[in-house]
């Protein structure tokens, strides 16, 4: 972000200074907030068309005076628009395979995990992979996908800004275990499926 302020000769007339906070956009820098010291011109001419005066007396000094005002001025759009720029990023994985990620922080991202079960034609594991999932609803969105090759599924989540995918496949059954992966590193690691949400919490929550 960058500060721009405007000089004596371009401000509003009731303005006595006014500062832009602009952001860095792909199509060029733009404003993202405008502030303006307004002076006390707004109450000038509320006082002016109410005929009441609407001054303020300083208990201390016990002088008069009309308040200044300070206007900020900023959109929930373009603030929106450059969370998501910010976000954004293009970058070459294994054998030059390019990955888009949406590199939100965990605690501001919209799905903070999607579940995977490595199949969906084994009842079995469906239906654990399903307890975790609704365990995980209770705190956080979260996403379920058995659609496609594992891997496809871990671009598609990279590309929502999911910070975890948990895998939940056949060595489950056995030892009640499940691959967390983190999006930013893509890196896995095996823990047991009641220690998933604990993590997460650690992860999103810390301060």
């Amino acid at each position: 972000m960058y500060k721009s302020v405007h000089e004596k000769n371009k401000l509003a007339h009731y303005a006595r200074a006014c500062t832009d906070i602009t952001f860095n956009f792909p199509f060029g820098i733009q404003e993202l907030m405008g502030i303006a010291a307004r002076g006390n011109y707004d109450l000038t001419q509320h006082s002016n068309a109410s005929g009441k005066m609407l001054e303020y007396l300083d208990p201390v000094t016990n002088m008069k005076y009309l308040p200044h005002v300070i206007e900020p001025s900023i959109g929930v759009d373009r603030l929106f628009l450059a969370l998501l720029v910010s976000a954004y990023r293009e970058e070459e994985v294994d054998n030059g395979e390019k990955r888009i990620v949406l590199g939100f922080k965990p605690s501001v991202a919209p799905i903070k995990a999607a579940v995977l079960p490595l199949v969906s034609n084994k009842p079995e594991l469906i239906e654990k992979a399903k307890q975790l999932f609704h365990r995980i609803k209770r705190r956080y969105n979260c996403e379920w996908d058995t659609s496609g090759a594992i891997g496809r599924r871990y671009r598609r989540a990279d590309e929502s800004g999911i910070p975890y995918c948990i895998t939940v496949d056949f060595d489950t059954l056995n030892d009640n275990t499940v691959t967390l992966r983190d999006r930013d590193s893509m890196k896995q690691v095996r823990m047991n499926i009641d220690d998933v949400i604990n993590h997460m919490v650690n992860e999103i929550e810390e301060f």
